[in-house]
């Protein structure tokens, strides 16, 4: 198993990397998607959620208020601290969880936003990041998401920066393309992890250890 941890900033397009590589073959661990499931109605992440937040960051359904709680959050580092607190942990351990259920030889790719954040990038054989300018993400972010500048900018401003991404990648995807552009780097990323895959089979390391090569489509990362 070839275990690849996959992160970018908000708006950089990551999501758009993740579902091309899940074409090409790869089992895909969506820290995101386990993140809104830990919350879901009835389940004690909810609950915690609620009682350290109130009940004003629930809906008239008794869910979540995601945006609601997002534009508190994000303009707060102790209150998104406290929120992570509760999540992280949770998500963490559904992860291992679909991890121990692929295939033994499987390029399993953990799509986790805050990797570089949380210091995360030592857990994986290999980091891919996606890359874009931080106008391109404020552009997504406002024109096709529906975010106030203000509230993209935060969120943006909470999260690393793009020279602290980069520096723990083996792998940059530049994502200031078209998408036909985009897909053809995809597959060249994906033969690239195929290949380190079948090397670590090989070699017989399993996932112990982090390639020390950088490249970004053959060059290396800046």
């Amino acid at each position: 198993m070839l275990k690849v941890g996959l992160t970018g900033g908000i708006g950089a397009g990551k999501s758009e990397v993740s579902r091309l590589l899940v074409e090409c073959g790869a089992v895909l661990i969506d820290a995101d998607r386990i993140a809104r499931e830990v919350v879901a109605p009835g389940t004690p992440g909810l609950a915690a959620v609620v009682e350290t937040f109130g009940e004003g960051v629930l809906t008239a359904d008794g869910s979540l208020d995601r945006p609601g709680l997002g534009s508190l959050v994000f303009a707060d580092p102790d209150k998104l601290a406290a929120l992570n607190a509760i999540v992280h942990p949770l998500v963490g351990a559904r992860s291992r969880e679909l991890e121990t259920a692929a295939p033994e030889d499987a390029v399993v790719v953990h799509d986790v936003p805050l990797l570089t954040e949380n210091g995360l990038a030592p857990l994986y054989d290999v980091v891919v990041v996606v890359d874009a300018d931080p106008a391109t993400q404020l552009d997504r972010l406002v024109r096709l998401r529906g975010m106030t500048e203000a509230d993209a900018r935060a969120r943006m401003a909470a999260q690393a920066t793009r020279e602290q991404r980069r520096g723990i990648a083996d792998i940059v995807v530049d994502n200031d393309v078209p998408l036909p552009d985009l897909e053809r780097r995809v597959k060249d990323v994906w033969a690239d992890l195929v290949r380190r895959a079948r090397t670590t089979a090989r070699d017989d390391e399993g996932s112990g250890g982090r390639s020390g090569e950088r490249p970004e489509e053959g060059r290396p990362a800046e």
